[in-house]
């Protein structure tokens, strides 16, 4: 038993040996276990408290490295210490910024390996300023006992999935949401038969683990503004506490997760693993830093008191550090195995095919550890196949499991539904699943992920609404965001009363929910763009914890009608396998009949060359008995066309969707028959004629 205690206020607490692993803090019979990593430390301090704003800890206990250390790890085993307490550590060690190291033994520290995480004594302008009283404090989490019910991950392929992007706060927070405990995982809770209803089989949550709400630049926190996406990761492990109604997030991210299971939808977790919200060296110290430095982040190899930045955010997560790939491997095997989470998106992927020296390596551990994984076997995993600095792997991305958020579906869509020239073949090629990219490397149309909007950029109603950004809430007078959105505000830019520019309007955005749905690969939207939200332009909201960003559920009836046309479409898409394909189109002669077949206005051989074509037509064969076969027709033109339907003996078409037409005609699930062989298809217009 060491006998190092400083600061005991709690006469019953005894400090005994330990065990390095688990890392983190296990709560056991009789006491709590605590486990660090600390290479380079010199001196350790554990300090516990009974309360998360307690001004004076419970104790606080120096370890003794004879007893107390095992190899680069720090342990002691607290007799008396209990579930619900908070602790901190500070670290004593060199001090040799060149080198990598920052220690100050008087920070007290957030320990990475948290489950759960408390910011109530944090105030990061403080320390940003050198102030060392804020800090994170973890919270010692109770021994599992969570009753699951039977309930375990879908295990859906990913062929099947219509995954719907939404912030857990911005969801319910709005006064509109009607639900019990708005911006929660409760609140959430609340409002699954709607999704239900909607007809997405995933939800993909925008960040949900423990993040620094006051991660923004100084001009916008003088405002009041916050970081209400969540991509400034405190800790890894533990969820975000103001997502849950009462002290313990873990069982209410729990619930959650079961109540979707209930419903048969999955549930894909947006991971940055990419940086922390400690930022660079003017950033604050709440754990990473003062812990391991030189290990959990890349650094300059010649000086390397200096971050390097790929990711846009001040520093990057060292990810294929031996030490860090295990950590970053057991964080979504925590997520996968004690959770039953169904997927992961990773932000800013390709950081993690960098080397320790910051340099793109062939073969990256860290990701070649996760997509080998056999407790990760039957997870979704989802790549944003870029980095801040440069690097893009799209359809090149390390592995053959990970499927990656398609930017250029998203471009050619945007530019060729605004009327751009000479984007035929390339919108074709994008419809058809991608292969120009995936292919070549035997993957599949499920590698690609295929959006138009997500939470990084105009909204649905915001692309059709707007040429230009307008972000000037944000308090960064307007720099932030994408310049390049390939909007087009359909005549006016931002609000207006005039019928005719919002009658196209929610007819473009009838376009963009109609081709996504009608493309090969995982289609993707974010929440709201069903009722037509808008951020009033903004395209960077980030900080907008506000009613620019909340879903107001006060539906307007054009809101309504867009609802019922999305409802209709990815149900329209769930009926058809032809739309869900596991590999890409054959174009051989031997297929009878052809599995696609591409027209022009007059069933002609589509000119691929022709830079001025506005009009692709398409024929798509079921793969099942009995499946119809379904036409599609899509004009840019800024005039109407008659365009041809195929001639068949053996059926007669019937009109499904015509996006020209106002509610309830523009989606007609029985059909409406075609009494001709011509179809009259007004300008800028999508029709879908089932056979």
């Amino acid at each position: 038993m060491s006998s190092r205690k400083t600061k005991p206020t709690a006469t019953n607490l005894v400090l005994r040996t330990g065990s390095r692993f688990p890392l983190g803090a296990t709560a056991e019979s009789g006491g709590v276990n605590f486990a660090i990593y600390g290479k380079n430390a010199t001196r350790m301090w554990l300090k516990l408290y009974r309360g998360a704003k307690d001004a004076e800890p419970a104790a606080e206990f120096e370890l003794d490295p004879r007893q107390h250390r095992t190899y680069d790890f720090w342990h002691a085993f607290v007799a008396g210490a209990k579930p619900g307490w908070y602790y901190t550590w500070r670290a004593d060690g060199p001090r040799e910024p060149a080198a990598g190291m920052v220690f100050e033994p008087r920070r007290e520290l957030l320990d990475p390996w948290a489950r759960l995480v408390s910011d109530a004594t944090w105030l990061r302008k403080d320390a940003l300023e050198g102030d060392i009283e804020p800090h994170v404090r973890a919270r010692i989490a109770a021994q599992d006992d969570y009753d699951w019910q039977g309930d375990a991950p879908l295990r859906r392929p990913l062929a099947e999935s219509v995954i719907y992007e939404l912030h857990v706060r911005g969801f319910t927070r709005h006064p509109s949401s009607g639900v019990a405990h708005p911006g929660t995982f409760r609140g959430l809770i609340e409002k699954i038969p709607y999704l239900k209803a909607l007809g997405v089989t995933d939800v993909e949550l925008l960040p949900i683990f423990a993040f620094d709400r006051q991660d923004l630049p100084p001009a916008g926190a003088a405002l009041g503004l916050s970081n209400y996406w969540g991509y400034s990761p405190f800790a890894f492990f533990a969820p975000h506490s103001p997502f849950a109604v009462d002290e313990d997030p873990r069982r209410e991210f729990r619930d959650l997760v079961k109540a979707l299971h209930a419903a048969g939808i999955g549930v894909i977790l947006d991971v940055v693993f990419n940086h922390t919200a400690e930022g660079d060296a003017a950033g604050p110290t709440f754990g990473f830093r003062g812990i391991a430095n030189d290990v959990f982040y890349i650094l300059d190899p010649e000086n390397k008191s200096r971050y390097l930045d790929f990711t846009g955010c001040g520093n990057t997560v060292n990810g294929n550090h031996p030490l860090v790939t295990q950590y970053l491997l057991e964080c979504l095997t925590f997520w996968a195995r004690d959770m039953h989470v169904d997927g992961f998106r990773l932000d800013l992927a390709s950081v993690l095919s960098r080397g320790e020296d910051g340099k793109p390596i062939a073969h990256s551990p860290s990701l070649a550890s996760i997509e080998f994984a056999e407790a990760l076997g039957g997870v979704h995993l989802i790549a944003e196949a870029w980095d801040a600095a440069g690097l893009y792997q799209l359809g090149s991305f390390p592995g053959f499991r990970w499927a990656e958020w398609n930017g250029r579906y998203r471009d050619t869509v945007r530019r060729f539904l605004r009327g751009e020239p000479g984007l035929l073949g390339e919108l074709a090629t994008r419809i058809a699943g991608s292969s120009d990219m995936y292919a070549p490397a035997n993957k599949t149309p499920q590698n690609s992920i295929n959006f138009v909007t997500c939470h990084d950029g105009f909204t649905l109603h915001d692309l059709v609404s707007y040429d230009r950004k307008h972000n000037s809430a944000n308090a960064e007078e307007n720099r932030d965001g994408r310049d390049d959105n390939y909007s087009w505000n359909s005549g006016v830019e931002g609000a207006t009363d005039d019928p005719d520019i919002q009658q196209l309007r929610t007819q473009r955005a009838r376009n963009f929910m109609a081709l996504l749905l009608l493309s090969q690969g995982v289609p993707m939207f974010t929440a709201g763009d069903e009722v037509l939200r808008s951020q009033r332009g903004n395209n960077n909201a980030y900080c907008q914890d506000s009613d620019v960003s909340w879903l107001d559920w006060s539906f307007t009836p054009g809101a309504r009608a867009m609802h019922r046309f999305t409802r209709e479409l990815i149900a329209l898409r769930q009926r058809h396998p032809s739309l869900k394909r596991s590999r890409f189109f054959d174009g051989s002669a031997e297929v009878q009949p052809p599995e696609i077949q591409w027209f022009g206005r007059d069933l002609e051989t589509p000119d691929w060359r022709d830079a001025e074509a506005r009009v692709l037509c398409f024929t798509l064969a079921g793969v099942t008995h009995g499946e119809p076969a379904l036409h599609v027709m899509i004009n840019m033109a800024s005039t109407g066309r008659l365009l041809a339907l195929p001639q068949a003996a053996t059926h007669e078409w019937r009109r499904i969707v015509d996006t020209t037409l106002v509610a309830p005609e523009d989606v007609v699930p029985a059909g409406v028959l075609a009494l001709e062989r011509h179809y009259w298809l007004g300008p800028h217009g999508i029709a879908v004629f089932e056979a």
